[in-house]
């Protein structure tokens, strides 16, 4: 009694001096001198108040000190292993007093008490998890840290009871709410990959990250069993009831009786139990590899964390349980392995597996200053693919994609923009998608030929285990946050087709089957790859007759790009030098320094290479989120009343508000490839030259040449002059080269233009200013220079015309 009288006084106090923001003194170390504190927690504490705690302390936690061992002396580990250390009672005491001290004395930069804030934060919320930074353990009490990884299980026992003794000083009666407070650890510094977890890491504490695949109920599990005797009456227990094996009595110790016995269900204490499949993401996996996946045990809080198609990291112990099926399988002892979550991580941040570097961000905004950036995006998409401009801007738009809207939280517009690849064979179209595979952060990669509707969306299986019904994501939920790639797409069965409807509008999956009920996010845009009816693209016919795909899949992809192989000397013969010279270059033994003069074509001196591509995409789909500043809203709003009654009037695929939307989208992602906060007019000018070009290229052979005049307004505004200047220049000084080679039959050392010349050439193209681009990067970067109105370009020798 006297002793709960001390704790209610205790509980009276602490709750007072939490209402002034510090730690109550119960939770004091015993150790720290009044005249050290400096900033501590006790700082602003009276004198008198510590006085009367010290005059009240219990007599046999002052003998317990004294068995106590230093914090040096817990490193000398005399046992033949750490759980055994850990199991003494004098380690344990010393374990629990350095524990409490370090939430006791651990303060921010600003002297504020770390764990005091977040004890008190956690009693406001109702929680049972107190997070503790492995960082923060590791900085002020190096040995608890070690014992945490070597053995998690016995330290996160003591961490949970000094953490539940601590919240009960500042609330008394938090036992009534929660029986049971949990220390989760956070920020585990090394970071394994779930096929690397191995022999070694059984019992310790480890992380992992991954994409959560399947997840089941959640079922009571018994955590402390107490027992009826049938004889006599008598109640036994409480059991710990260990997650691996079963607690059976087989005595009574009141009547001597040998049963029978049967659990007492009001006193036995339970809590959840959930099981998840989590499995590699689809970007970490090695090429060539199948993803490796592991289970993982949610208990208590934890349950319902995360749901299928999440990316997720997990902090927990790596254990193994006996697995009598996987005996009878092999023949021999397996155990099979689990990982047991102390602590989920929502990867809310995309791209928090892929952390850019200061100097990354450097060279991302130096890269997002140049003029030019968009081309250079545009040429860097497949580099190794000759041609085909229009889809790879329609690439490079899907992968950085729009802006997406929540409308009072009731709708939600997506900002992923669909691009659909339809043409002939041999056009690379393969090529293009397994590309992007390699370059967007997060991508799945699907057939049509081997996909079904529940391997794309979602499916419901029966657990081999609990034999219950349980959700399973496909290639659509795992692609959240990134990019589904789908080739042979005109492959699918209608049925399976369908299925996707909802995923590439509304981007959600909703599952009714047998008896579960649920939503599951598929925020992915999705690239697709379709070959024509009848092998090859007939011009002839409407786009709808050469392919085999209804007008609601249609009308949900932004971009339509048509491929077609048609025959023309000049290109074939261009296609083929960059065919030998992409396979010369290539080669493992090629050394660029002596054998580049030997390659017929040059190398494009503004391709951005892959690796930094990637970074710079993930920069701008993480950081940017451009806004419509001063729309031009009568052009768009003309052009798709133009757009909509063309459609109408040449029976083409109709033309719907949601190519509306697709324009706005694209403008976005044109601006993020800059780093802009606002979308520019040429932002909505190469929207509307995609959206119109896309519209065009699916229209029969006998009006597209009337279409491309009628449209011509729009699209010359979104004409990058820049570029059509070089190629004009190019003409002129390859024409001048030639005749000079008729003369004189040798290669001229160089060429010279007048500007004249040149702003002649530009007028039959509409274009009357040429000053921007002589001052341009383009033009210096083509080796011409410009001195008294007359432009020279200088031949180096092994040049080819």
């Amino acid at each position: 009694m006297a002793r709960r009288d001390r704790l209610e006084r205790g509980g009276r106090r602490g709750a007072r001096a939490a209402a002034r923001g510090i730690m109550p003194d119960f939770l004091q170390s015993d150790d720290i001198e009044d005249d050290g504190l400096d900033g501590g927690l006790l700082s602003g504490m009276k004198r008198r108040t510590r006085r009367q705690y010290d005059e009240r302390r219990d007599m046999d936690d002052m003998q317990g000190i004294d068995d106590e061992l230093p914090l040096e002396q817990l490193s000398d580990i005399k046992a033949k292993s750490i759980a055994e250390w850990i199991a003494n009672e004098r380690v344990r005491r010393s374990i629990v007093r350095h524990f409490r001290q370090f939430l006791m004395t651990y303060v921010d930069e600003h002297g504020a008490s770390v764990y005091g804030q977040r004890i008190r934060g956690l009693g406001e919320n109702n929680s049972e998890s107190l997070e503790v930074s492995y960082l923060h353990l590791a900085e002020s009490k190096p040995i608890l840290a070690y014992f945490l990884t070597n053995c998690p299980t016995a330290m996160l026992t003591i961490f949970d009871e000094v953490a539940l003794s601590a919240i009960l000083l500042y609330y008394p009666a938090y036992e009534r709410i929660h029986s049971e407070v949990h220390v989760r650890i956070t920020d585990l510094p090394l970071s394994s990959s779930l096929r690397d977890l191995r022999r070694s890491h059984l019992n310790t504490l480890v992380r992992v990250s991954g994409v959560v695949t399947r997840r089941t109920g959640v079922f009571p599990q018994l955590k402390y069993v107490k027992f009826d005797c049938r004889k006599c009456g008598a109640v036994l227990g409480p059991f710990y009831q260990d997650s691996t094996r079963e607690v059976k009595i087989s005595y009574c110790p009141n009547c001597e009786g040998k049963g029978p016995f049967a659990v007492n269900s009001e006193q036995t204490v339970y809590r959840n139990y959930q099981k998840m499949t989590l499995q590699e993401s689809p970007g970490s996996v090695p090429p060539g590899r199948l993803p490796r996946h592991r289970e993982v045990v949610l208990l208590w809080d934890l349950i319902d964390k995360a749901k299928p198609g999440e990316e997720i990291e997990i902090t927990g112990v790596y254990r193994n349980n006996f697995d009598a099926s996987l005996n009878s399988k092999n023949g021999f002892p397996v155990f099979s392995t689990v990982l047991e979550a102390n602590h989920v991580n929502k990867k809310e941040d995309q791209f928090a597996a892929f952390r850019l570097t200061e100097d990354d961000e450097k060279e991302i905004r130096a890269l997002a200053r140049d003029d030019r950036i968009r081309k250079r995006i545009v040429k860097s998409i497949a580099p190794s693919i000759y041609g085909h401009e229009d889809i790879k801007t329609a690439i490079a738009l899907s992968l950085f994609g729009g802006v997406s809207k929540d409308v009072n939280r009731k709708h939600r517009i997506r900002g992923d923009i669909n691009v659909l690849l339809l043409g002939d064979p041999g056009t690379a179209k393969s090529q293009f998608l397994k590309y992007v595979e390699k370059t967007a952060h997060r991508s799945v990669f699907a057939t049509g030929q081997g996909a079904s509707a529940v391997g794309l969306t979602a499916s419901v299986r029966k657990d081999p285990i609990t034999r219950e019904w349980t959700l399973e994501g496909g290639a659509l939920v795992l692609a959240d946050k990134g990019t589904c790639l789908i080739d042979e797409f005109d492959k699918m069965n209608d049925a399976d087709r369908t299925s996707i409807h909802e995923a590439m509008e509304q981007q959600s999956i909703s599952i009714s089957k047998a008896g579960i009920i649920t939503t599951l996010q598929a925020r992915c845009a999705i690239i697709a790859a379709a070959n024509p009816i009848r092998g090859r693209y007939n011009p002839t016919i409407p786009f709808q007759q050469n392919v085999e795909l209804t007008e609601p899949i249609l009308s949900r992809f932004d971009v339509l790009c048509v491929v077609k192989d048609t025959v023309d000397p000049v290109q074939d013969e261009l296609l083929a030098r960059f065919v030998v010279g992409s396979h010369l270059r290539s080669h493992p033994k090629f050394d660029s320094a002596k054998d580049e003069m030997d390659v017929g074509t040059t190398l494009d001196a503004d391709i951005i290479p892959q690796e930094l591509l990637r970074k710079y995409i993930m920069y701008a789909k993480e950081k940017v989120r451009p806004k419509l500043y001063d729309l031009d809203q009568e052009k768009i709003s003309r052009l798709f009343a133009d757009l909509r009654r063309e459609s109408l009037a040449t029976g083409s695929y109709p033309i719907t508000v949601r190519h509306l939307e697709s324009m706005i989208r694209m403008a976005e992602a044109s601006a993020k490839m800059a780093l802009r906060e606002y979308v520019r007019a040429d932002d909505i000018d190469l929207a509307i030259s995609v959206a119109v070009g896309s519209f065009v290229s699916t229209q029969k052979m006998s009006i597209k040449r009337t279409l491309e005049r009628g449209f011509r307004k729009y699209l010359t505004q979104a004409r990058d002059h820049e570029e059509l200047l070089a190629f004009i220049l190019g003409q002129i000084v390859k024409e001048k080269a030639r005749f000079y080679q008729l003369q004189r039959y040798q290669q001229p050392e160089s060429i010279t233009v007048k500007v004249s010349e040149l702003e002649e050439r530009a007028k039959e193209h509409d274009i009357y200013d040429t000053a921007p681009f002589l001052r341009s990067k383009l033009f210096a970067a083509n080796g011409y220079k410009l001195k008294d109105g007359t432009i020279e370009k200088t031949f180096k020798s092994g040049d080819e015309e």
